[in-house]
């Protein structure tokens, strides 16, 4: 077995705390598909994004997707508010059922160990930097990162990939 100073392997190594501060760990969610995205309240792409995720939820939720939301102010402060507010936001007025996490730092010196891993993982095109609101990480049933997407691809566009991977045995 591999000692816990060693490095992660998968996502499924990680706990993060949910909006109410408790502690979540992810390998609740082995077996399942993973869509991991940082969220923001007040950006040009919340709308579509909300809403394509949802719709993705709906559709493939009983199927072992899982969406996993985690807000994030590091971008043009576009996600001012308290946890209570962002889930209140997102639950409201996007009927959003998926999780929503505490909010993280995605970039810097504080970045989320969850979020560092990511990165690592898959570099974007600029080097391994989140660009901005509503980055998404495909990750497969095991936590492996399988793909990282743009915060402009939109996500229904990437429901071929969702469903390959929900596919594999």
């Amino acid at each position: 077995m591999a000692s816990n100073s060693s490095k992660p392997q998968s996502v499924h190594d990680f706990t993060v705390k949910n909006t109410k501060g408790n502690d979540v760990d992810l390998s609740i969610y082995k077996g399942k598909v993973l869509l991991i995205v940082n969220v923001a309240s007040q950006c040009g792409l919340t709308n579509s994004n909300y809403t394509e995720l949802t719709k993705l939820y709906e559709k493939y939720k009983d199927q072992g997707l899982e969406i996993l939301a985690f807000p994030c102010n590091q971008f043009g402060s576009q996600e001012p508010g308290s946890n209570e507010e962002i889930e209140q936001f997102a639950c409201t007025r996007f009927k959003a059922e998926y999780p929503i996490f505490d909010k993280v730092d995605v970039n810097g010196s504080n970045a989320a160990p969850l979020y560092k891993f990511l990165k690592s993982s898959k570099g974007g095109f600029l080097g391994d930097s989140i660009k901005w609101n509503f980055s998404k990480f495909l990750v497969d049933k095991e936590g492996r990162v399988v793909d990282r997407y743009a915060p402009t691809t939109s996500p229904l566009s990437i429901e071929k990939d969702i469903k390959k991977l929900l596919e594999k045995a």
